[in-house]
């Protein structure tokens, strides 16, 4: 979610009103600050209950946590605090929980979809699905798979599950085309990782300017606002998102009229407004619609979100994951509101895009 103030602790948001002008599909979307779900709103079936969307994701953090989470500020039951978490020694992409990553594979998936694209240096398999770079295999195991001419060190579950995927004609070596921190592994795949990583860190939804370095500035990790797990996503492929958009402002400052003075390294990348002029110069536009087969969501994506139907323009900020929602639409990896944690969560079924960008392979 935007940040929405810039002094030091909880800001105020501004007062939303239900609005009965909001699109049909939308009846009683929000009537609260801060999009925290409140119990007030119109009821409606083709809306999700967001006050029991916030409940189970405060279930899902302690769960994953082993913690409590924030309470609801709505309840009165106290805000987002700082817990006092140690920082990363490599503030941003989060090392120590590369090994907790977990990816998964479509249902179904068939080898004639399949590519597999082999990195020697790197020691490394990266599997891609329809052209898009979607898992990476160690070739570091003991079990071995020969496809074709290539003999496979793989680790015992991954040779089961590539056995039946891999054949010689869908195995090439190269290097990825877009590799920034050259591990070996394709942006788009870095960037989901590196949100997948997020996910596990469960930093709380925690307002308020923070004063940071630059470049490669990152609040504490414990805490943060839905631009935090995009700008920790990307510098796990080694993009240091907060000296891009500063080098963008100073190249393009008539493109940021949010930018009254001079950029600010230290809030500029964590307001979703401010950042949005970045990806629209710089990254792949892709089409915001769900059902497009030519230009399927990945894995990966950027997307902007428009919380507050009546209000133009994103308001929120999330990647699209792996992990098929109850939907059937991919879960987007986000940080909601006060009162949540960086989280997978079914959005797209009733929060609507505004603009889709990817990373170039």
């Amino acid at each position: 979610m935007e940040q929405v103030s810039t002094s030091i602790g909880h800001g105020q948001a501004p007062k939303r009103r239900y609005d009965n002008t909001v699109p049909d599909r939308f009846p009683g979307f929000f009537n609260c600050d801060l999009r925290c779900p409140s119990a007030s709103y119109p009821v409606n079936s083709r809306v999700h209950d967001l006050h029991g969307l916030w409940r189970r994701e405060r279930s899902r953090a302690r769960a994953s946590t082993g913690s409590r989470a924030p309470a609801c500020p709505r309840k009165g039951r106290g805000s987002c605090a700082r817990r006092g978490t140690p920082r990363c020694a490599r503030q941003g992409d989060l090392p120590d929980l590369d090994d907790k990553v977990q990816l998964t594979l479509p249902a179904g998936l068939t080898a004639d979809r399949v590519a597999a694209r082999i990195d020697p240096d790197a020691k490394l398999l990266v599997l891609a699905i329809d052209g898009h770079p979607r898992k990476a295999y160690p070739l570091t195991g003991t079990s071995t798979l020969v496809v074709g001419a290539h003999q496979l060190a793989l680790r015992a579950g991954d040779r089961s599950e590539l056995a039946k995927l891999l054949v010689a004609g869908n195995v090439t070596v190269s290097k990825a085309k877009r590799d920034r921190d050259g591990d070996g592994l394709a942006d788009p795949l870095d960037i989901l990782i590196g949100a997948k990583k997020a996910a596990l860190n469960a930093d709380a939804y925690t307002e308020g300017y923070v004063t940071i370095k630059f470049p490669m500035g990152d609040v504490p990790r414990d805490i943060g606002v839905c631009t935090d797990v995009v700008i920790r996503a990307v510098r796990n492929a080694g993009l240091d998102l907060q000296k891009a958009l500063n080098d963008d402002i100073k190249r393009a400052k008539r493109a940021y009229p949010m930018i009254k003075s001079h950029a600010n390294p230290h809030i500029d990348q964590r307001r979703v407004k401010t950042i949005l002029p970045y990806f629209v110069r710089n990254w792949e536009h892709h089409t915001i619609a769900l059902d497009d087969p030519s230009d399927p969501l990945r894995p990966g994506d950027i997307v902007f979100m428009d919380t507050f139907p009546s209000k133009s323009g994103p308001d929120h900020i999330g990647i699209v994951s792996d992990t098929l929602g109850e939907s059937g639409h991919p879960m987007i990896i986000n940080n909601w509101t006060v009162g949540t944690v960086t989280a997978e969560m079914d959005l797209l079924a009733f929060v609507p895009l505004t603009h889709r960008f990817r990373l170039p392979e």
